[in-house]
């Protein structure tokens, strides 16, 4: 009797063994008397079901261990994601082995160590064979696993975020250990010491050590080879210009004061070798960036700050205003709304990497669209006043991108068919990226969405954009609008990284002057219209002009104020050593 009542309340698990599915969620109220009734672990039918590639529950404060036999349960597993739960102060068993785990997202948890026996799995055979990326930040890690990089040798992203680290492991800097990994965050941790073997992290390219207790950077650092971006701020160097320039210059002028031998430089190894040999150096890294396709990526390291700046609604004569109806509060209440205006998407394949972009934020700070969606629209198709309201699946009708005029109900069930269609057809192990949203709606009696002025719906978060403000190569003035179900202040942080991308993008575009290509003329032919060609003389004008982000007020009912974006905290965590926030 009582491992029926524990197996019973599970439909999810009998849906996904039944469909055989690739993907499942596990979230939501409910979850939590399900996993509390299960002994604080997730039930052993779930680790029955060896075709899925991607397992996520989040948000479960009973949730203190996984339980045991997920790796031999799961062995196909791409993706978990055990985020915003109680994990710890350990994991026992081990999560691993697990061999084809390329995603793992422990953050927000309790976990306080991560042994041999109670972490994440063995190192010799390396647990974590594929991992590619670790996110442990949100939780009390006072020390890291002293085999973490024989773990996971082919780590390409390590975010510790929010931990209380005094240290790192020796071993994850030896020669060899992580030759992938390029993205290593450790912001607000009690870092003292950062050793010099980091310049053994060959294809490091973003260093976040934000808000610790450093008080000298090695000059080794100047010797990563790819390193384009780093963080120290927050740091109470020795080196007061040292202090100064990572609060406000850029990385390469940081790294430049290291290679020469600053104060705040361990060797100075840099000023012994002298110029001559310092040019070559930069020479050949410029040679080899070029030779292995990475220039387009020196969009942010460009010459020059990035400029950005804010109009706010007392200067602007003609604001926009998204006015919430209450009704939203227990379907997606957070939505956040700005104005970009001077992009430049016609130029090239600007449009082609500004959508591409919004697709990684999705994918990567967005999870999926689980944790919020972004919608960008063409700022000459909206009329304002806007209002962020709910309709019945029956009464919401929308012109989805690239199709006729839909009600929403029959636009979700026609995702859902084409999802598992596609996925039957192709005999995929994983579903559709439609499948990883479309849940989000199951057991919403009423939708979200975006109304215009018209009475038109111009969004439908987080499924959605309308085909009446699709941003073609002809816009340049863009609204854009971030909303969620989990947080205002996850709305706030993704529209700060993507007003931070567009601002790259579009610095990118007018310094290196592309021309139109015939290719990515589709839009243009839509719009019916096409850019007129710029001089020289403009193009160099407008390559250093702002951005210009007009702040959008959001207002219930009543016209009382309930977020304004960007305020004076807004925008801060982008205002980094290649951008200049004008307020």
């Amino acid at each position: 009797m009582a491992a029926a009542a524990v197996s019973e309340p599970w439909p999810e698990l009998e849906l996904a063994e039944r469909e055989r599915r690739r993907e499942l969620l596990l979230t939501g109220p409910g979850l939590e008397e399900r996993v509390r009734a299960a002994g604080g672990r997730l039930p052993p039918r779930l680790f029955t079901l060896p075709l899925l590639h991607y397992l996520e529950v989040s948000g479960c404060g009973s949730l203190r261990e996984p339980g045991p036999g997920l790796a031999q349960g799961l062995p196909q597993l791409h993706s978990l994601v055990l985020r915003r739960n109680a994990l710890g102060p350990g994991l026992s068993p081990e999560l691993g082995p697990l061999p084809a785990l390329r995603v793992l997202d422990l953050s927000g948890n309790a976990l306080e160590a991560l042994p041999p026996g109670q972490g994440l799995g063995p190192a010799d055979p390396p647990g974590l064979p594929q991992l590619q990326s670790l996110n442990l930040s949100g939780n009390r890690l006072r020390e890291l696993p002293a085999d973490l990089a024989r773990c996971a040798p082919r780590l390409q992203t390590l975010n510790l975020t929010g931990n209380c680290l005094d240290s790192f492991p020796a071993a994850l800097f030896r020669p060899g250990a992580l030759p992938l990994l390029s993205e290593l965050a450790a912001a607000d941790n009690c870092l003292r010491e950062l050793s010099p073997d980091i310049a053994h992290l060959a294809s490091l390219k973003t260093l976040d050590l934000s808000n610790n207790q450093l008080s000298e950077i090695p000059a080794e650092l100047a010797d990563c080879p790819k390193l384009k971006e780093i963080n120290f701020r927050g740091n109470k160097l020795k080196d007061r210009r040292l202090e100064k320039m990572v609060s406000g210059c850029q990385t390469r002028s940081i790294l430049e004061y290291l290679r020469v031998g600053g104060r705040g430089g361990g060797r100075g190894k840099g000023k012994a070798e002298g110029p001559e040999k310092e040019e070559g150096r930069r020479r050949r890294r410029e040679r080899k960036k070029k030779e292995s396709g990475e220039a387009e990526e020196e969009d942010a390291d460009g010459a020059g700050r990035l400029l950005l700046r804010v109009l706010h609604v007392s200067e602007n004569p003609a604001p926009l205003t998204v006015r919430v109806s209450p009704e939203v509060r227990d379907v997606r209440p957070f939505i956040v709304g700005a104005v970009v205006r001077g992009m430049d998407l016609h130029a090239g394949n600007s449009l082609k990497r500004f959508l591409t972009s919004q697709t990684k934020l999705h994918e990567d700070l967005c999870e999926k669209r689980t944790a919020a969606t972004i919608a960008t629209h063409d700022l000459s198709a909206v009329r304002g006043p806007l209002l962020y309201t709910t309709r019945l699946p029956q009464d919401l009708k929308i012109i989805p991108l690239g199709r006729r005029e839909v009600k929403a109900k029959d636009l979700v069930r026609q995702l859902q068919q084409e999802a598992e269609e596609h996925r039957k057809q192709k005999k995929r192990q994983n579903v559709s990226g439609l499948h990883r949203y479309l849940h989000l709606l199951d057991g919403k009696e009423n939708y979200p969405c975006l109304v215009d002025a018209d009475g038109d719906v111009i969004s439908f978060p987080p499924i959605t954009n309308s085909e009446k403000t699709k941003i073609k190569k002809t816009t340049s003035d863009l609204f854009l609008e971030v909303t969620s179900a989990t947080s205002l202040q996850i709305c706030k942080d993704i529209m700060d990284a993507l007003i931070l991308k567009m601002a790259e993008l579009n610095k990118y575009t007018l310094e290196n002057k592309e021309e139109g290509s015939l290719s990515d003329t589709e839009a243009d032919a839509i719009s019916g219209q096409l850019a007129a060609p710029r001089t020289s003389c403009q193009a160099e004008k407008d390559a250093h002009s702002p951005l210009v982000v007009e702040q959008v007020r959001v207002v219930d009912e009543e016209g009382r104020l309930k977020v304004v974006y960007p305020s004076k905290t807004d925008l801060g965590t982008v205002a980094a050593s290649h951008v200049t926030v004008i307020r």
